[in-house]
């Protein structure tokens, strides 16, 4: 039996994962850039692989996943469409994703600090889902 620690930080990451996939999904058909599609459709596919990695490891412990919060998947929602309804720009979309990853490295980095006692392969996947979401946070800047 896996500690709870190990079990917490692997559903705050796979609710990321799921969280980072619905963002990309969401602002995918407002992209005019074809480099922008391709950056963000190997993104998407890099956090579903890592999902996926997630959701197989929570089900070897026993445990159920994690879907985004709500009200946080529900402002998200609100504040891509309102943006977007002012500013239909790849610029627009590049600064949502920006501050999505911003919050998802926070997120993260607070949670891998929180739950000190997971194990070491938790501990691993959450390290390279900061670095996945850093990566395209750099990737992001070309188009600020």
């Amino acid at each position: 039996m896996e500690s709870k620690d190990t079990i917490s930080l692997l559903k705050e990451c796979d609710s990321g994962t799921k969280m980072a996939v619905s963002s990309i999904d969401e602002v995918m058909d407002r992209i005019k850039s074809s480099e922008l599609k391709d950056m963000l459709a190997k993104s998407k596919k890099h956090h579903g692989e890592l999902g996926n990695e997630i959701h197989s490891l929570l089900v070897k412990y026993g445990s159920d996943e994690k879907d985004p919060n709500l009200m946080a998947k529900g402002m998200s929602w609100m504040k891509t469409n309102m943006k977007m309804t002012m500013d239909n720009s790849d610029k627009t979309v590049a600064d949502l994703l920006t501050d999505g990853c911003n919050m998802g490295i926070k997120s993260l980095n607070k949670y891998l600090n929180q739950y000190e006692a997971a194990n070491q392969t938790s501990k691993d996947i959450c390290k390279k889902l900061i670095s996945i979401e850093e990566e395209l946070l750099r990737d992001l800047e070309q188009y600020l």
